[in-house]
């Protein structure tokens, strides 16, 4: 089974932007919610992929995800995926032996910035930059899925 233990924090400064490796700009969006996963289709820069994770709490899930055609993430982000979609740069800082993937949001969720970094277990140890704010993991609020029906403007 494939398992993603990810932790998620809110950002309290720009400090981490001098500290930026590479961007990506990614669209996503969302196949009709099922009660114990969500599906998303993402088109990250000219990759694509289906993802399916557990719609379960906290800062370790079951997660698949699978590259697509490029073509048909673009067929079903538009025929198929819920509205309104998600659309964000994903910028990527490497920290000693970890990569934080730090969100900026746009459109209904403009001004929401979120660092992400992704671990091998549950108690992993992991350096915490200076910019790091609160942490957001167990609030289903950040989750992206979420962010669709419950946009950070109407927070």
């Amino acid at each position: 089974m494939a398992v993603e233990i990810e932790r998620k924090f809110l950002v309290k400064n720009d400090n981490w932007k001098s500290c930026i490796s590479h961007s990506t700009s990614i669209r996503q969006g969302y196949l009709a919610p099922l009660s114990k996963s969500s599906v998303r289709i993402r088109i990250d820069g000219q990759s694509a992929s289906i993802n399916i994770k557990s719609a379960t709490l906290g800062i370790r899930r079951t997660e698949y995800e699978y590259p697509i055609p490029l073509k048909d993430a673009h067929e079903m982000l538009k025929n198929l995926c819920e509205e309104p979609q998600i659309n964000k740069t994903r910028h990527h800082v490497h920290i000693n032996q970890h990569t934080w993937e730090i969100d900026e949001f746009y459109d209904d969720n403009n001004g929401l910035i979120v660092a992400e970094i992704e671990l091998h277990a549950e108690d992993e140890v992991f350096e915490k930059p200076e910019w790091l704010g609160e942490e957001v993991s167990d609030d289903p609020r950040y989750y992206n899925v979420n962010l669709i029906k419950h946009p950070y403007k109407k927070w």
